[in-house]
């Protein structure tokens, strides 16, 4: 079992930087993959950016790709969403979620343990 915990969301200009934050509990952490998703009121949730258990590869969305990164700490149970050039575009809840598999994965099936979300809001 994984539990996840997302922090960091809140109120931004267009054109400024968050990072979220997914603290995870549980003695296998460092074995799973984990991804970044975001829902908009009325949109299915969109996959945003993933990375594999050692951290050695990642990959982002064609939406953010150029301005957001995601990282991990295995040391300290933590994966990270950078966001920077935030868009209003960008405004959604933010979910973290875990996956046991080898490899990264883009859809929300393939994911086990979710997150309860964190709101970014990104004003024009």
């Amino acid at each position: 079992q994984v539990q996840l915990v997302e922090s960091g969301g809140g109120l931004v200009q267009a054109g400024g930087s968050l990072r979220l934050s997914c603290a995870a509990s549980g003695r296998t952490y460092s074995s799973y993959g984990m991804g970044w998703f975001r829902r908009t009121p009325g949109k299915e949730r969109e996959f945003v950016a993933a990375i594999t258990w050692s951290g050695g590869t990642t990959y982002v969305a064609d939406s953010v790709k150029g301005r957001f990164t995601i990282s991990r700490h295995n040391a300290k149970n933590t994966v990270y969403l950078q966001m920077n050039s935030l868009k209003p575009e960008d405004t959604a809840v933010y979910y973290c979620a875990a996956h046991s598999g080898s490899y990264y994965y883009i859809h929300s099936d393939d994911y086990s343990y979710w997150g309860q979300g964190t709101q970014v809001t990104v004003s024009s």
